[in-house]
């Protein structure tokens, strides 16, 4: 049986991913309405990488013995003037995501919630892999700067790295 204090922190982590989904699917838009399809391609499938972490996360509660709440839907109001912006916002999104995992963490091992804290190892990995990636990503971005050429490569190079990445997880689940 999950302990009260876990359920509910696992419920705000709940709402962050949904948080977390939504800013990725408005930055998504606003690279489709810019002619950024491979950097609205990737985003679209960070936003629904997301929502099934969120959903992860309402399986473990509700199996647990506790109760998942759908988070309340809030308008997310992105105001970016390029690529280099929409990502800063991706990173600093996963970093604040990463800090809320690593406080799971610290109550789970106060709380002596071993099962929860076996579970919530997985989203440390994932947090540390979302954060490399985020970075490497926008150190891209910065090194080639407003250079059309070079966002234009790196818009491409968006449109397979999610796909790789999606392609490695699904071998490794497979094994």
């Amino acid at each position: 049986m999950i302990k009260k204090t876990v359920e509910k922190a696992l419920n705000d982590q709940i709402a962050k991913e949904a948080a977390a989904s939504f800013l990725y699917l408005a930055l998504a838009s606003w690279c489709d309405t810019k002619g950024f399809e491979g950097s609205a391609a990737f985003l679209y499938q960070q936003s629904d990488e997301e929502r099934m972490h969120m959903l992860k996360l309402f399986h473990f509660i509700n199996n647990s013995g506790g109760n998942a709440i759908a988070p309340e839907v809030k308008k997310v109001n992105v105001k970016v003037s390029n690529l280099a912006e929409a990502f800063r916002l991706v990173y600093k999104s996963e970093t604040e995501v990463t800090q809320s995992v690593n406080e799971l963490v610290f109550l789970c091992t106060q709380e002596k919630d071993y099962t929860t804290l076996n579970f919530i190892q997985w989203y440390v990995s994932e947090q540390y892999e979302e954060e490399v990636m985020m970075k490497s990503i926008l150190d891209k971005i910065d090194l080639v700067g407003d250079d059309g050429k070079g966002l234009f490569m790196i818009d491409q190079y968006l449109k397979t790295v999610r796909k790789e990445a999606a392609d490695a997880e699904a071998g490794g689940e497979q094994a």
